[in-house]
């Protein structure tokens, strides 16, 4: 492959990267703490969650708020509130 072909695979891939992020709309990153906090604002919190395990555990929690998505990671299963409406999925991707 020519250099003219490794930018312009290049470029292909920015904009594959710059749609995905324009797709998920507006991400808000929280500590796992402040992500609790943002459930106990609303009644029936929707909570979507990933559960993985390579050689330890990780979770990966999303939920909506005002228009606004929140994530959050932890090493531990967060205590979600009792009326919260949990997903559990396959994955979250969140793009960086």
């Amino acid at each position: 492959m020519s250099n003219g072909g490794a930018t312009a695979g290049a470029a292909a891939a920015h904009a594959a990267r710059i749609n995905a992020i324009k797709a998920s709309g507006v991400l808000v990153q929280v500590e796992s703490r402040e992500f609790c906090n943002i459930l106990g604002m609303t009644s029936k919190p929707l909570v979507a969650y990933t559960e993985k395990s390579f050689w330890s555990r990780n979770y990966k929690y999303l939920t909506s708020v005002k228009g606004l998505a929140f994530f959050t990671k932890s090493q531990e299963r967060l205590n979600l509130p009792g009326d919260a409406e949990i997903i559990k999925c396959e994955s979250i991707y969140i793009p960086s």
